[in-house]
């Protein structure tokens, strides 16, 4: 394996974490909202994010291991940049400012991409369209999740 593609994952798995760095997860205000009784637990959520910021880095390696030029694989690495600034943004609407109804709009904002991602990956790679699958569904989830947090917060 090419060792350029290895620290590429692995820096690309490290920057999903940013945001929880400088938007850590307030427990106390997070723990007194009113939420889904089918709401996974925290230690949950994390490990789900965990296997999907993965996948990601995964899936962003197999385009590159291509060697298709900028130019072919355009669109799925400004697509990748877009949701990873929605994805890195949640953080920042949810724990830092509290804002629920943005958060929300947020997730659905990750959900949209991740599924324009999921389906420019299919038309370079089977496998990298495979494992963005999950963060498709897992997005859909969170939104819908979201929107009810927000719904019952009101």
């Amino acid at each position: 394996m090419n060792i350029k593609l290895i620290v590429l994952f692995f820096s690309l798995y490290c920057l999903f974490f940013i945001s929880s760095i400088l938007f850590p997860i307030d427990y106390d205000w997070y723990s007194h909202l009113i939420k889904p009784s089918y709401t996974p637990s925290g230690k949950t959520i994390g490990i789900i994010w965990a296997f999907l910021y993965s996948f990601i880095s995964l899936s962003v390696c197999i385009i590159v291991s291509l060697g298709e030029s900028f130019k072919k694989a355009k669109w799925f690495y400004i697509l990748f940049i877009i949701n990873y600034v929605f994805n890195q943004s949640f953080s920042y609407f949810q724990f830092k400012q509290k804002d629920l109804l943005m958060a929300t709009i947020d997730c659905g904002l990750v959900f949209v991409t991740a599924i324009l991602l999921t389906m420019i990956a299919y038309k370079h790679s089977k496998t990298s369209f495979v494992l963005l699958i999950p963060y498709s569904i897992w997005s859909l989830f969170a939104t819908f999740l979201n929107y009810n947090i927000y719904v019952l917060n009101r």
